[in-house]
């Protein structure tokens, strides 16, 4: 089976280890079933997997990817939902302190096939594309899960969005902005901000800039970078909503400001499947759709990687298998 897969580990080098080749096909834990994948998406977890972070290396090689879209061995059109809770579980997947992403326990999508349990497949709405099917159980269903579970906000809120361009900031941006938010977003990139207005938000500013005005809600997935500035920027009683450090951790939680302004600090972890179905039916409906940066072959893999590792992306790199 043809796969992009983690060989080996370097978190000085981590695409020393990507390799697109042929691999054994695994054999299914029990109540799994097959899905021929069409196309798979890229995410900065498949970077950390290469980079020996939360893959252990006894695992390895280890088939990349938590994204896909494909059908099932019935002939329907599926996406693929990441988060796989243990078999006795209910409610809440992202809850299960068991629970597992593909590509962390199970082999991932960045194969000719991945294997899932049943309820982890979604119907694919025929208005969207594999490619952009492809694109939302991680960032766009991560998104969704700040922005309409998460987060205390109402539309006509307005709320910021820090380091407008990757997968998630992309689609806070253009979920909120067709819901109703008031939405302003940072960057380095001026081009970047420039296609932030081009998703809907009323303001773009440099990282770091002073706000015309406090906001109600941040929505931070940068972490170390742009920590301080979230909470500065936010009105007394204000929230931010965390799902994730992409420039390391905040050295400082700054507890002097969040208790004496009375702040909240969400954090917030993927979704549901249920949120997935819902996410499908608010794209159908509002006609918003996944903003792609790249699509490439799985062959090209590599490619994809190094423009993730370089920083050089806005919105989804997607694989077509």
């Amino acid at each position: 089976m043809r796969a992009a897969y983690a060989a080996t580990q370097s978190g000085d080098d981590p695409l020393a280890g990507l390799t697109v080749g042929d691999l054994d096909v695994p054999e299914a834990p029990a109540g799994f079933i097959r899905v021929r994948v069409v196309a798979s998406c890229l995410n900065h977890h498949d970077l950390w997997s290469l980079k020996g972070v939360g893959l252990p290396e006894d695992r390895l090689p280890m088939v990349l990817g938590c994204d896909a879209a494909g059908i099932d061995d019935d002939g329907n059109e599926v996406i693929v939902h990441g988060v796989v809770s243990s078999p006795d579980w209910r409610g809440d997947e992202t809850l299960d302190p068991k629970r597992s992403l593909l590509s962390e326990r199970y082999p991932g999508t960045m194969a000719d096939y991945v294997w899932v349990p049943e309820r982890n497949l979604v119907p694919k709405p025929a208005a969207l594309s594999f490619e952009e099917a492809a694109c939302l159980p991680t960032a766009w269903l991560t998104a969704y899960r700040m922005l309409f579970t998460v987060s205390p906000a109402a539309p006509g809120s307005t709320v910021l969005v820090q380091g407008a361009g990757g997968g998630v900031a992309s689609a806070l941006i253009a979920l909120a902005s067709a819901a109703g938010f008031r939405v302003w977003a940072t960057s380095r990139s001026e081009a970047k901000r420039h296609r932030a207005l081009g998703l809907g938000a009323e303001q773009v500013f440099d990282a770091g800039a002073r706000l015309p005005e406090r906001v109600d809600v941040v929505f931070d997935s940068v972490g170390e970078a742009t920590w301080a500035h979230s909470l500065k920027s936010l009105v007394p009683g204000g929230t931010v909503v965390t799902c994730g450090a992409t420039s390391g951790p905040a050295p400082s939680a700054d507890l002097n400001r969040v208790f004496f302004l009375q702040l909240r600090v969400l954090g917030s972890t993927m979704g549901t499947r249920e949120e997935l179905v819902r996410l499908t039916r608010f794209l159908v409906a509002t006609g918003v759709r996944p903003v792609i940066d790249t699509v490439l072959p799985l062959d090209d893999a590599a490619r994809g990687f190094q423009r993730m590792l370089d920083g050089d992306v806005f919105g989804k790199i997607v694989f077509r298998h």
